[in-house]
């Protein structure tokens, strides 16, 4: 994938954990995201999430569908912000928004994309996110 100078690159050492429970959904994540420049790592559901978590402590994104098997992304953050309060997290779905969006309103320091994006849309919430204050990263 070439690169287009207006859309906001990444660096290799910002880490973002991607969590996406449909397999070919989270190959084109994960591979735009590289292309973009960020390492990245995946998981399937939230318990091998919190698991790669542990794992890898410099992950600083976490990128999540909200409708999963199992566990919600919202749990998955609930649970990951808990012990990690200084983790961003960015929300995806495809599906319904309720789980962060209420009376057409985000949660206080939600941040979504709505599933399907482009790369653009993507690269630009990324940044926004991981370039947020530590104090609002929530």
């Amino acid at each position: 994938m070439p690169r287009v100078e207006s859309i906001p690159a990444g660096a290799r050492e910002e880490l973002i954990l991607v969590v996406e429970d449909e397999a070919q959904v989270r190959r084109l994540s994960v591979e735009a995201l590289r292309d973009l420049g960020y390492t990245v790592r995946h998981a399937c559901d939230g318990r091998e999430a919190l698991e790669v978590l542990e794992q890898q402590p410099g992950i600083r994104l976490l990128f999540t569908d909200i409708v999963m098997p199992g566990m919600t992304g919202r749990e998955l953050a609930d649970q990951a912000t808990a012990t990690r309060p200084e983790l961003r997290v960015l929300y995806t779905t495809g599906y319904t928004r309720n789980a962060v969006v209420h009376n057409g309103t985000l949660d206080p320091g939600v941040a979504f994309l709505q599933k399907p994006f482009t790369i653009e849309q993507l690269a630009a919430k990324v940044r926004e996110r991981l370039d947020l204050p530590q104090v609002l990263a929530g």
